[in-house]
């Protein structure tokens, strides 16, 4: 089964996609593949996130595929009835927390704070995502909770551009980031699906 840590291995950076257009969805993920990336945080912050996860897991079952933005107790059993692999959450509640737990999938919660980390790791997690990166202190701040924190292991999202993922990368309690520059809306908008493997390929030597 895969783990939260297994997740954080899986690439430099995991693209945050947002999709508006369900028929996007599996020339996006081949293009993230043929670039070198083998996952993908699908955010729930759309009509068409579902059908999107649904088609990428049916269609391209070689890249990872996973429900970001899981706000909601029921988002986490319909992602993982459209295919969803793994969950991500920006914050947590207990409800989410339960919610994504009773799912069996692995998933990354969000905590932005020492304490939100110190509550996700009595629960057993060990692997969270920082969320907003920028916002919250960045490269700084997590350089600053590694040393009371030293379990812990974070995939920073929210504001790195692919100038900065290689000071978070550096860092040893980050296993990888989150970026949404890969998929930027422009290009999904004139469905220039080069311009993003072009991109994935330069995420993926990071």
């Amino acid at each position: 089964m895969t783990t939260g840590a297994d997740l954080l291995g899986l690439s430099p950076v995991m693209p945050v996609v947002v999709l508006d257009d369900a028929a996007d969805a599996v020339p996006t993920a081949r293009a993230l593949l043929a670039g070198g990336i083998g996952v993908i945080e699908l955010t729930l912050r759309t009509p068409a996130a579902l059908a999107s996860i649904e088609r990428i897991a049916a269609e391209v079952p070689e890249i990872v595929i996973g429900a970001g933005t899981v706000t909601a107790p029921e988002h986490a059993k319909q992602a993982a009835d459209a295919g969803a692999k793994f969950l991500v959450t920006p914050g947590c509640t207990d409800a989410v927390l339960d919610a994504a737990f009773d799912t069996g999938l692995a998933f990354l919660p969000g905590a932005s704070t020492v304490s939100e980390a110190m509550r996700l790791a009595e629960r057993g997690l060990t692997a969270l995502k920082f969320f907003p990166a920028e916002a919250s202190g960045g490269v700084a701040y997590l350089k600053s909770i590694g040393g009371p924190l030293p379990g812990l292991k974070f995939c920073p999202t929210g504001g790195i551009t692919v100038k900065t993922a290689p000071d978070y990368l550096a860092l040893s309690n980050v296993g990888c980031i989150g970026g949404s520059w890969l998929t930027p809306k422009d290009a999904l908008a004139a469905k220039d699906f080069g311009k993003i493997e072009a991109f994935a390929a330069e995420a993926s030597k990071l």
